[in-house]
This record gives structure tokens, sequence and C-alpha cells, in this order.
């Protein structure tokens, strides 16, 4: 904990450092930096599919749905003081996650042909035999099968994300000083985060050259969650055919052939269950002429511990393959015509425990006229993982009338793969780490989007003292040249208090 400290004792050396150069700014009458408690309701919708899951080892469907309510209160604590708190939760289900655990117990009568299967039994053993309902009737049988490209009814199916977050920020009474502070936690089922973080910004020449210094750390803890074939031999060892959720399963070869031969004992448990993060950013920024802004900034980013995703799988190119399910769909596996069998893992993603980051960018933004104005931005990372990704993209508001605004979007993105990837069944049992996972994998991007703003300039709508102050929608298509696409729709309304 000790480096912890010592990061935050030097990111407050450096902000009273930089309060001491303004110390001697004459003081002036003083505005409120926020005159009104002000509340933004936020709203997010995502869905995406696409046909690379890394649960899966690289197949399989990505189908996912996400929405993300949000609310935001910032309030006035004086004349200089501000306190922003936002808080919400992000809800999703998902194909590829469910698949952690991917075996269904189904009639066996059930054909593969059959698009959805009805999850009748339950999921635990190969065999279940429900009793007869009536006399003379004949008691239900029921096998178990497994796709990648099919959702599976296991609990890691959806998931809720709770966060909070809090922030301070003071400012000097001339206003050319800024510091903040800040704390931030979340929760999941498996994993929690907590955050700290501060800031410092001082802006001179006439308020047109601003700087800016900001840090943060985050300390995490991974709950891990393994695939259930991994987890199974983790409990019980060379047995665990005979053991728990496995036993009475049958598992087969490549052939089609029932055997006792798969032992994933590549696969280990992580002892290290923790993931760090610390970030430090600067940024400066300049107003050039009367119509013309500019921005530059780059970030730090030291990461250690489990920076790899437990329930990831791997398959690897030099062992054999073991399979659950209906035989005949093993020729088929990779395609989503295979509606019946799950191909048993070898192990699981492997990464180093340390990671770089050392993303630069800037921003130019240029006034053409009072109606329309030109943002662009650009950013180079690179990190030690072998990523190197560069990212274009422009905004084009144009206000039509003193109320409304419409803001369309371009976003392009490139990036190579890490040095760890590679695709489903690629990978060699004799190397050290391993992934299969497409964000990290060589592909470009294009988002378009297209957002509606309105701004109720006068504050003429007011209720139960209550102003309102503006309101926007946001839509974006997302494309990725490996066959991930998703739509977002975004709806933001911000409130103030009295005004």
């Amino acid at each position: 904990m000790s480096k912890h400290v010592t990061f935050l004792v030097m990111l407050l050396f450096v902000a009273g450092w930089l309060q001491a150069q303004v110390a001697d700014s004459t003081k002036t009458y003083r505005k409120k930096v926020l005159e009104s408690t002000e509340v933004d309701l936020l709203m997010s919708l995502y869905q995406q599919d696409g046909v690379h899951s890394p649960v899966n080892g690289g197949i399989g469907t990505e189908n996912l749905t996400n929405g993300t309510p949000t609310l935001v209160v910032s309030m006035p604590l004086n004349y200089n003081d501000v306190l922003t708190v936002d808080a919400g939760i992000s809800a999703y289900t998902s194909a590829s996650s469910s698949n952690i655990n991917p075996f269904h117990s189904v009639p066996s009568t059930y054909k593969s042909t059959t698009i959805t299967p009805a999850i009748t039994g339950a999921s635990r053993g190969g065999i279940t035999i429900t009793p007869p309902t009536t006399t003379g009737s004949t008691p239900t049988t029921y096998k178990t099968i497994g796709t990648p490209w099919l959702a599976s009814t296991g609990a890691s199916r959806h998931d809720v994300l709770k966060f909070v977050h809090a922030d301070y920020s003071h400012s000097s009474d001339s206003r050319d000083f800024i510091w903040g502070s800040n704390v931030y936690a979340s929760k999941e089922f498996d994993y929690v985060s907590f955050g700290l973080g501060g800031n410092v910004t001082h802006l001179f020449n006439d308020k047109n050259t601003e700087i800016g210094l900001k840090g943060s750390l985050f300390l995490d803890t991974w709950k891990p969650i393994y695939p259930t074939e991994l987890r199974e031999y983790m409990d019980y060892g060379s047995n665990f055919q005979n053991s728990g959720y496995f036993n009475g399963i049958k598992v087969y070869d490549q052939s089609g052939t029932a055997t006792t031969a798969y032992l994933p004992s590549a696969f280990k448990a992580w002892n290290s269950k923790g993931r760090n993060s610390y970030t430090l950013s600067f940024f400066a920024s300049q107003i050039m002429t009367p119509k013309l802004q500019a921005a530059f900034f780059f970030d730090l980013v030291v990461q250690q511990g489990m920076l790899s995703t437990p329930y990831h799988r791997i398959y690897f190119a030099d062992k054999p393959n073991y399979y659950i399910g209906t035989v005949s769909d093993i020729p088929i596996y990779t395609t989503p015509d295979n509606h019946g069998v799950y191909q048993l893992a070898d192990d699981i993603e492997r990464l180093p425990q340390s990671r770089y980051k050392f993303p630069v960018g800037a921003r130019l933004n240029y006034y053409i006229n009072e109606w329309l104005v030109l943002r662009s931005y650009y950013r180079y990372y690179y990190d030690n993982w072998g990523l190197r990704a560069h990212t274009v993209s422009l905004d084009l508001p144009v206000r039509f009338s003193q109320a409304f605004s419409l803001t369309p979007s371009l976003r392009y993105y490139t990036q190579n793969q890490v040095d760890y990837f590679a695709p489903f069944e690629k990978h060699l049992s004799t190397e050290s780490y391993y992934t299969s996972d497409y964000d990290l994998s060589k592909f470009n991007s294009m988002q378009y989007s297209l957002a509606l703003n309105y701004t109720d300039i006068f504050g003429k709508l007011r209720v139960a003292g209550i102003g309102f102050k503006n309101a926007n929608i946001r839509f974006s298509h997302y494309a990725r040249n490996d066959g991930l696409d998703a739509n977002i729709v975004s709806f933001g309304i911000k409130m103030v208090a009295n005004p």
C-alpha cells in the first residue's frame, strides 16, 4: 500500500506547488462556479452481435444487450466548491458469457436441426429421468448438449454492475487554478473495483492557455469464474469425469468415439486475484485565434496483477479435441449450423501480469461561423504487449436555431494484434501466454453517430421549481471488419434546481 500512498502524496505536492504559483492573483468579484444544483438523467442502450466470442475460444455468438441508467447530481457547496456525485447500474444479458457453462439438458429425442432447444431438464449430470406424470406413462430421458452458437441458460448469461463516483472540485477566487479529488467504487458478481484520484488545472495568459495534470489509481479484485469443465477438473482432479458435474456425461473425441482421455492438465487456477491500475495524465489547451483552439494530451497507464479474463477458453492446435453433445455436429463445430456439440477447453487465457500503455493525442476545433463548428481528434496508442492503434474522429455540430443543434460524427479506429493473440485452435501448448480475444486482434472499425441537442437558453421551462436546461439523444452504429456490429442509443436530460 505504501506505493499507493506515495503516488497520492506526489500528486498533492504538485497541486500545492501549482497553487503557490497563482496565490498572488488579485481577488476580484466572485461569481459562483456553479449557481444552482444540476441533475442529469442519463440512459444508454447497447446491442451487439458477432462471431468471435472469447468465452468460446474465438468463435461463436457475441450477442449482448446492455442498459445503463445513470443519475448525476452536481451541487455548489459555496462560491468556489462543487461536489458531483453520479451513480447507476449497468445491466447486461450476454449469450457469450452464458457459455461459461454451455451445457443444456434436453430430451433425448432432441434433434440438432432444432434451432432453439427446449431446456426442460436440470443441467447437471448426463442423464436426468423425469418420473411419469400418470400411471403407465413413459419417463422422459434427457441428454446433455451445448454449442458456442447459442446462448446457454446458466446464471452467467446476465449480471448487473453497480457503481458510484464522487468528485470534489475547488476553484481559486481568480478562477485560474482548480484542484479536485474523486473516489470511485463498483461491484459486479465476479469483480470489485475501488478507485481514488486527483487533478490540478492552471489557466493563464488571460485564460487563453490551460494546463492540467490528473492522477488515479484503481485497486480491483477478481472472484475468478472458470469454464465449467476446467472448474470440475480443478475440484476433482484427473477423476473429474466420474465426479460432480460430469458424472454420467459422455465425452467424445474428434471421430465421435466415447473416451475418458480428456485431461486439461495445462490448466492451473490463478493464485493472484488482484488488478491494480495507475494513470497519470497531462493535457494542455491553447486558444490560437478567435476561431481556432488546439489541445494536446498524453497518458501513462500502468497495470499489474491478473490482466487476463479467467473464463476465456483456449484451444491448442497440438492437443486432441474432445466434445460433449451431439456427435453428428462435430464436423460442423465452427459453423452456426452446429446446434448441439461443445468442445472442451485446453486452458484459459494467459497474459503477462504487467502492462504499460502510452496514448498520446490532440484536438483541433475550428469555429466556422455561429451555426457551424468543426471538431477533430487524433490519438496514437502503443503498449508493451505490442499493440499499436490509431483513432481519428470528426464532429460537425450544426446549429439550426437558438435552441436546436444536430451533430453528425465519424470515428475511425485501426489496430494491429498483440504479441499473444492467435485465432481459435492456433495456439501451441508450449507458449507461455495466449489469448483468442478478438479485441486484441488486428482489426479496424467505423462508428457513425448522429446527435440531436435541445438547449433552453433562457430557462423558460420550469416545473415545481425545477428548470429544464437541455436534452439530447444520440444514435451510433459501430462496425468492425471482423464481423462485430453494434448499435447504441443514448439519451440525457439536464435539470436545474431553483434556477
